[in-house]
């Protein structure tokens, strides 16, 4: 199967979708963040969706691999896309608010272009593509505003979200493999979020401790569930089922729909106010991905 780099309605239904899912994971991590280590809280999030996606597989009649090389491969996707990124960005929350991790996270498509345009010949980057990611960002900036750059006290937690974005621009390369080992996209997600488990688990004993259950909150315990159920297991099947059809560089746009989700979901959920330059920065988002996908761009 080739990849698509024109993108289908289909592609894009899955993606809003995602960014959906991944939208409420800074207000899950917002919420845990003030009762729970860092290292905790990505541990839990990794076991809990390892746990919810080998129920889903089995339940789909899915086995798990045995080959050792599709195990060594989860090891590597597990490292980029979860363990390395999801200790950056919840640490770095400690340090800074989460509008500005959000902003620092839509980063990713422009490393992504740049990595995917160096070492995957069927995803060269576009003149049309690279100016689309660049307003696209420039719509986050605006959306979530200014506010959230100035101020910034902590420069390194800064840099942990940076390292965070390059790091699932390399995994959404290196997770272009499991096309051509046939591992379908519910045991890829399962087998990472294992890997990811196996690693963290010891390093998070001797740093944190083991968890103090009863002094943890039930909202806390909730967030948790959503963060590893919603946010991770269900979000990481669409994610491996995107890539797979449409590439690194088109899944990787869900970051740039990630904080239009977010303001959304909160104005719904959380009453927040929906002003003017949220509906601008949202628009300038639009137009990006617009320009990405190329489709109405050619008809001018």
């Amino acid at each position: 199967m080739t990849i698509s780099n024109a993108m289908s309605g289909r592609i894009w239904a899955m993606l809003i979708v995602l960014s959906i899912l991944w939208g409420g994971s800074f207000f899950f991590i917002g919420v845990v963040v003030n009762e729970l280590p860092p290292l905790t809280i990505v541990t839990l999030r990794v076991a809990i969706a390892a746990v919810t996606l080998w129920l889903i597989a089995t339940i789909l009649g899915h086995k798990p691999p045995k080959a050792p090389r599709i195990w060594l491969a989860f090891l590597g996707m597990g490292l980029l896309n979860n363990a390395i990124p999801f200790v950056l960005i919840v640490w770095g929350q400690t340090q800074i608010a989460s509008g500005l991790a959000a902003i620092l996270n839509a980063a990713t498509p422009i490393f992504a272009v740049i990595v995917a345009g160096f070492l995957l010949p069927d995803e060269r980057p576009t003149r049309l593509k690279l100016f689309g990611v660049v307003i696209g960002f420039i719509g986050v900036v605006v959306m979530i505003g200014m506010p959230a750059l100035e101020g910034a006290e902590s420069i390194l937690a800064q840099l942990a979200v940076i390292g965070a974005a390059l790091s699932y621009a390399f995994a959404g390369v290196y997770g272009r493999r499991f096309r051509t080992m046939a591992v379908s996209p519910v045991i890829t997600a399962a087998g990472q979020v294992t890997a990811s488990s196996v690693v963290l688990l010891p390093i998070t004993l001797m740093v944190d401790g083991p968890i103090d259950i009863t002094g943890t909150s039930m909202q806390a315990w909730s967030a948790i569930a959503a963060l590893a159920i919603a946010s991770t297991a269900i979000a990481y099947v669409l994610y491996f089922k995107i890539l797979e059809i449409a590439g690194a560089t088109n899944v990787l746009l869900v970051t740039l729909m990630v904080p239009a989700s977010a303001i959304l979901l909160g104005s719904v959920f959380l009453n927040e106010s929906l002003e003017a330059i949220h509906f601008v920065g949202m628009l300038l988002i639009a137009l990006g991905l617009s320009a990405i996908d190329g489709r109405l761009w050619q008809k001018c």
